[in-house]
């Protein structure tokens, strides 16, 4: 018996792979299969290692610029092209490239995270593998961090591509449709996962072929791949159009939300995740905005409105999550603490953040399609990765990505001194030690690295100061790039959030190395020893010395958060463990119910593609036009009646039901349902000849959204729709 399973990253270009059901065969079978596979396993060639490439590197270094340029084209197997390119690199940019470093490409040539530490030269290490990807003519996307990091990586290793024949393309924000095609029609093209997932979603709205500016993806490589495939994979990319939003009674909420109270109005979850109206908030509520009943079933987008607003002047905070700049509400990105321009928080919070600040609101529109990062990448056939940290998310990498993690040693040994944590009891005492131990240290002429939680601490703290010292809030990568490169100088004090200048690495001064190099001061653990580790790993590049020191108090968001009042029971590291365990249980959780939408998305969007290129005739060019725009303007009803099912689907779990089940259940209906509502409506716009593209043809709003990780709502917003439809049934008994 023979059983065929899509494999995981291949399954939406239906490629195939056979697994062997033994149990179910004779015995005689099973032997002679047994004997076969000792056959294949004594014939199938080992996997390249560092001698192999450097066999041939000895062989390639002797040949000069012709013979080498001709023996880079010819190079086929994996240790050839590696070794080939590892002399060009040197040739090119004379950088001879170290064991650790060829170890890294065979990772990545092989579909495997590399973990390499900072300083060891990743960005040259991902080159050889990149060249071996874009070989077979398919193109290869290497997504970077930020745009600033793929212009300055795709301008770096040009030359090396050169060699090999290779064209080179970046993707830039607000390059325009050509520019884009030409880029993606490169052999390597350089890009951050946003921009080509926006390009993605704007080819699937296309009503021509050559509006797409994509080909069929083919190889990813992805550097900071524990940024991208972990704390951003379920952040959604939307693209949007249309009508622009009805007036909605968000300034009604927000002029009713200035005038609670905390204690009396509304009270807040111990871990201050969560806010909720009294019953005298209600009261209140109903007071200043003359209704009766705020629970009748009319009143539902005033209540709505109100818990956003309460959310966004209660748990949202300026400098905190958010910046404003420009006359606009700025989102911070939590992991890296850099601005995020083109991400918003969902319609509602948007909007009541939008007017707590006195900005005008950003135009919402409709939303037309959406792709998390996550399903982004399970479009690539070929996927490999690399960043300075990834073993403690050894699990989560190969559970949802069957990607295996291969930690790099380093070049040489490390000399880094990570000290104990300095824990205190508050925050207060805390930033008073951090602030003594800049003093201390710059009084030395030791170089100090401060990474901060959050804009408005790094402001805090550099208000503090009385010696001369940098603030980087990651809001211009490139300039702070420059800077961050210069934070291992004599005397140097920069205070940074934590990711500013991720991608650069901070050589030391002269005299530097003998004063014991940078140390760097944390002022908070993270949810994840990982993002800690990325701080860390800013001192003691290449062998280099310096140390890193972490303070804590017990008033820290992490510690509130996950209930450590007890010093002794509760230490940061077990709390850190503690989170990381809930968080990838969490994330494994919404990957289930969101691979349901996911499939429905590729299966509709096959149906589609196959009209747009032809595969499935029309009989004219207006059934074309008709049929794309019909699936497009259902498509997008269908995510607005999912999101309204899944809010829906909230109250159920406070009866001890299962709001998984039933959210799937009836997600299966609502698309058959879709199916066949599609054909309806494709024949009664041709009979009567009723179609528009006006409003369709404005397909190029794109953001992305802030997710809070619950997808059946946090218990208050359970429990605050629950209690309206308890109240209606009331109501309709009465």
């Amino acid at each position: 018996m023979l059983a065929l399973k899509a494999g995981p990253r291949c399954w939406p270009e239906g490629q195939l792979y056979i697994r062997v059901v033994p149990s179910a065969m004779p015995r005689c079978i099973v032997d002679s299969m047994a004997w076969w596979r000792g056959l294949f396993a004594e014939k199938a060639p080992r996997e390249p290692t560092v001698d192999d490439v450097n066999r041939f590197r000895a062989e390639y270094l002797r040949l000069g610029e012709d013979d080498l340029k001709s023996a880079s084209r010819a190079a086929t197997s994996l240790p050839e092209v590696i070794a080939v390119t590892a002399v060009v690199a040197a040739r090119v940019l004379g950088l001879d490239m170290f064991d650790v470093q060829l170890r890294g490409a065979l990772a990545l040539a092989g579909g495997r995270i590399a973990e390499m530490q900072t300083g060891e030269g990743k960005t040259l290490a991902a080159v050889p593998a990149v060249v071996w990807y874009a070989r077979s003519g398919d193109g290869v996307h290497v997504l970077t961090a930020n745009d600033y990091l793929a212009r300055r990586d795709a301008d770096w290793m040009r030359g090396i591509y050169a060699w090999f024949g290779l064209s080179v393309g970046v993707i830039q924000q607000g390059m325009d449709p050509l520019a884009r095609r030409t880029a993606y029609r490169c052999d390597v093209t350089y890009a951050t996962a946003n921009e080509a997932g926006f390009d993605y979603l704007r080819d699937r709205l296309a009503l021509s072929p050559d509006e797409q500016v994509h080909r069929p993806f083919a190889a990813a490589v992805v550097d900071e791949a524990d940024s991208i495939l972990i704390d951003e994979a379920r952040i959604p990319l939307v693209i949007a159009g249309g009508a622009a939003d009805a007036p909605g009674p968000a300034a009604r909420a927000d002029r009713v939300v200035r005038g609670l109270t905390r204690g009396i109005h509304f009270s807040i979850e111990p871990a201050g995740r969560n806010v909720a109206l009294t019953p005298a908030g209600v009261e209140f509520v109903e007071r200043a905005s003359n209704r009766r009943n705020l629970f009748e079933s009319g009143n539902l987008p005033l209540l709505t409105a109100v818990q956003d607003a309460l959310h966004a002047h209660v748990l949202l905070h300026k400098d905190v999550d958010y910046v404003v700049q420009d006359g606009a509400v700025v989102s911070v990105d939590e992991f890296k603490g850099r601005t995020v321009h083109e991400r918003r928080w969902p319609a509602g919070l948007q909007t009541a953040l939008e007017l707590k600040e006195g900005v005008a609101p950003r135009r919402q529109g409709r939303v037309l399609g959406s792709i998390t990062i996550q399903n982004l990448i399970a479009l690539y056939p070929a996927v490999c990765g690399m960043t300075g940290t990834a073993a403690t998310q050894a699990e989560e990498f190969q559970e949802i990505y069957e990607l295996e993690v291969e930690t790099i040693p380093t070049n040489r040994p490390v000399a880094r001194a990570d000290e104990p944590d300095a824990v205190f009891s508050t925050k207060a005492e805390k930033e008073a030690a951090v602030i003594e131990e800049i003093y201390r240290l710059h009084a030395t002429g030791r170089p100090v690295l401060v990474g901060t939680a959050s804009v408005e601490e790094s402001e805090r703290l550099s208000g503090a100061l009385r010696v001369p010292h940098h603030v980087l809030n990651a809001r211009n990568e490139e300039a702070e790039a420059a800077i961050i490169a210069r934070a291992g100088t004599l005397g140097a004090v920069t205070v940074s959030t934590n990711m500013a200048g991720r991608g650069v690495d901070i050589q030391l001064g002269p005299g530097v190395a003998e004063l014991g190099g940078l140390h760097v001061i944390g002022t908070n653990r993270h949810e994840s020893r990982r993002i800690d580790n990325q701080l860390r790993g800013r001192a003691g590049r290449q062998g280099d010395p310096g140390s890193s020191r972490f303070f804590v108090s017990y008033q820290d968001a992490l510690m509130v958060k996950y209930g450590a009042s007890d010093p002794v029971a509760h230490t940061p590291d077990s709390i850190q463990r503690t989170a990381e365990g809930q968080n990838l249980d969490i994330r494994l959780f919404l990957r289930r119910y969101e691979s349901v939408l996911e499939g429905q998305r590729l299966a509709l969007q096959e149906r589609r593609h196959d009209v747009l290129t032809g595969a499935t005739p029309s009989e004219s060019d207006t059934e074309r036009l008709v049929t794309l725009i019909t699936i497009d303007e259902l498509w997008s009803d269908y995510l607005a009646a999912v999101a309204e099912l899944r809010a829906g689907t909230l109250w159920i779990s406070l009866g001890g039901g299962n709001p998984m089940g039933d959210f799937l259940r009836r997600l299966h209906a609502m698309f058959e349902e879709l199916q066949r509502t599609i054909d309806e409506e494709i024949a009664s716009r041709l009979e009567s000849g009723a179609i528009t593209t006006a409003d369709w043809r404005e397909r190029g709003a794109t953001w992305t959204y802030l997710t809070t990780d619950e997808p059946f709502g946090t218990m208050t917003e359970r429990a605050m729709r629950g209690l309206v439809r308890m109240v209606q049934k009331t109501l309709r008994r009465s």
